[in-house]
């Protein structure tokens, strides 16, 4: 597998472009994340030409619309730089599999940028940056994070998740989609949907059961959207273990009595918080590796992501 291209806030590379001339260089990103992706840096508010240092800038309702507008001059209103911005990186990189925004901005920001009235009152945090607003209206299905929410293992399992997902879609299936080739992909990924919502386990399911009467394109694109909608899911220590119940089942006629005890206890502590997710895992694909089940083997859930990452060496949260 070659680097993942992803998109970055270029500020979380190091690099000085913030509006005081700083950076906010993130070191999971730079120093661990960078083995596996291969970083795409962008600074709108530099692109658009507002320079480095620069006056500060934040959302502002007026008119029951949210705009990007100076603070020292409110008379200067970049929404719609940003806008065109993001249109022009968007067909610039039309291949990245996932993007990681700085927090709080209002360009890049996209959870909860707070947003002022006109005359300087703040209203709440239900702001989203007009870059990144823009940007992932054009690409809906792209894996978005803030970088400052991957210090939350949970939200960096998830999206890590995503990311490599998408990029392996994209990658072996998307240039030239058959039948065979979505069935397989998703065979492949059904104990990972299962642990991340069942319904759509069982929605993508039968939406492949019946390819045969579609367009293959047509039928591709929105297999992938099931799928990635799928994805947007948590894991959470209850689908986890479901998961683990249904791949356990394939082990009752194979192991003794005493193997299945400790498998059994090992998931009972992983549901019940009290070891992660790593522990049973390894100990249950220990087991099932050795019934040489091709099927067994190409489970996504086993690794959808490096190893080496340690990703699932923390217990996901409920």
């Amino acid at each position: 597998m070659g680097k993942i291209p992803l998109g970055i806030s270029q500020c979380l590379m190091g690099e000085r472009v913030r509006y005081d001339g700083s950076h906010k260089r993130n070191h999971y990103l730079m120093d661990v994340l960078a083995e596996v992706v291969e970083f795409h840096p962008v600074c709108p508010e530099v692109a658009i030409g507002l320079g480095i240092p620069r006056k500060p800038i934040r959302l502002v309702i007026k008119g029951g619309e949210t705009r990007v507008r100076g603070i020292e001059n409110p008379d200067l209103d970049v929404t719609g730089a940003l806008v065109a911005h993001a249109e022009i990186v968007a067909q610039q990189m039309p291949d990245i599999c996932g993007y990681v925004f700085i927090q709080n901005s209002p360009s890049c920001g996209v959870f909860g940028v707070k947003r002022y009235l006109p005359n300087g009152n703040p209203i709440d945090r239900e702001g989203r940056g007009a870059y990144a607003r823009r940007f992932m209206e054009l690409m809906p299905l792209l894996p978005v994070e803030e970088a400052g929410r991957l210090n939350d293992a949970g939200l960096r399992e998830n999206f890590l998740t995503r990311v490599f997902a998408y990029y392996d879609f994209k990658t072996h299936i998307a240039p030239a989609p058959t039948a065979k080739k979505l069935i397989e992909f998703y065979s492949r990924y059904k104990y990972q949907v299962m642990a991340h919502h069942v319904p759509s386990y069982f929605a993508i399911g039968r939406y492949l059961s019946n390819l045969a009467a579609r367009d293959i394109q047509k039928s591709s694109e929105e297999f992938f959207q099931l799928f990635m909608d799928a994805l947007k899911h948590h894991a959470t220590r209850k689908g986890n273990t479901n998961a683990m119940m249904h791949l356990r089942g394939y082990l009752k006629e194979v192991l003794g009595t005493q193997d299945k005890q400790e498998l059994s206890q090992l998931i009972d502590s992983y549901k019940a918080g009290h070891v992660p997710l790593v522990v049973p895992l390894t100990l249950l694909k220990h087991h099932l590796i050795k019934l040489d089940n091709p099927y067994l083997k190409s489970q996504s859930f086993w690794a959808p992501h490096p190893e080496y990452l340690g990703l699932r060496n923390h217990i996901i949260e409920d």
